[in-house]
């Protein structure tokens, strides 16, 4: 018995790389979306993501936002990965430089 169980977990070990290259690899070639992600239809938008996976930067993931002035109509927006990071990095930026500029102004109302 102690004899078979290492045997057991040399085997396993040895099928571990077989098993992962076994996997569908991402498609490192595809070329971001032809159209703006927000104009395509849900069906466009997964048949473009089929094989792809979801961190791959041309992923499209979509989000639906409340429209303002409105307690019922929302706006879907598309974007790929690649894109979102752009956008929440600039939204990160944006509230970082006004909290920057509030604080100047108190600063200098105060003096």
């Amino acid at each position: 018995m102690t004899k078979i169980l290492p045997a057991i977990i040399a085997a396993a070990l040895l099928a571990a790389p077989a098993a992962f290259a076994a996997e569908p690899a991402a498609p490192a070639d595809r070329a971001p979306p032809a159209k703006t992600p927000s104009l395509m239809t849900p069906t466009e938008i997964k048949a473009y993501n089929e094989g792809l996976a979801m961190t791959h930067p041309y992923y499209i993931k979509c989000r639906k936002t409340l429209e303002i002035g409105s307690l019922v109509k929302k706006n879907r927006v598309c974007h790929t990965n690649e894109q979102w990071k752009v956008v929440l990095e600039k939204g990160a930026t944006d509230a970082r430089e006004t909290a920057e500029a509030m604080q100047s102004k108190a600063g200098n109302s105060s003096n």
